[in-house]
């Protein structure tokens, strides 16, 4: 059984993606920044930016039926090697028990704007292994 779930973000419809597929037990989420939906805007620093993009994440999880602990898997993508560590202490706060397997990544993004994007996969925990 597979599910699209929609952030509601334009982009979606314009590119053809989802923000996340449920297929089974496995919630995949796209590649996601900071970008404030509600506010229809993205914030300087990239601490602000990753806790947004963790919000962003948790929402379409929680549509999905699961939690940012349940999260498996983390992809982190940085234009500026710079921006890398200032994250740390915010991933510790949300993944420093479930401690998901991760890789990062230095790459350009969609926009100069845009200082990190992560991707996740996350297992439904009410799933039967």
């Amino acid at each position: 059984m597979r599910r699209l779930i929609s952030s509601g973000s334009r982009f979606e419809r314009e590119i053809g993606y989802s923000r996340a597929v449920v297929d089974g037990d496995t919630v995949f989420v796209s590649g996601t920044t900071g970008y404030d939906y509600a506010s229809m805007t993205i914030a300087d620093g990239v601490e602000a930016q990753c806790e947004q993009a963790l919000r962003n994440i948790e929402a379409a999880l929680a549509e999905a039926g699961a939690t940012l602990p349940d999260i498996v898997r983390l992809l982190f993508i940085v234009p500026n090697r710079a921006d890398w560590e200032p994250c740390w202490p915010i991933l510790r706060r949300h993944f420093g028990e479930s401690r998901p397997a991760s890789t990062l990544i230095h790459a350009g993004l969609q926009t100069d704007a845009m200082r990190i994007e992560i991707e996740a996969t996350a297992r439904l925990s009410h799933a039967t292994p």
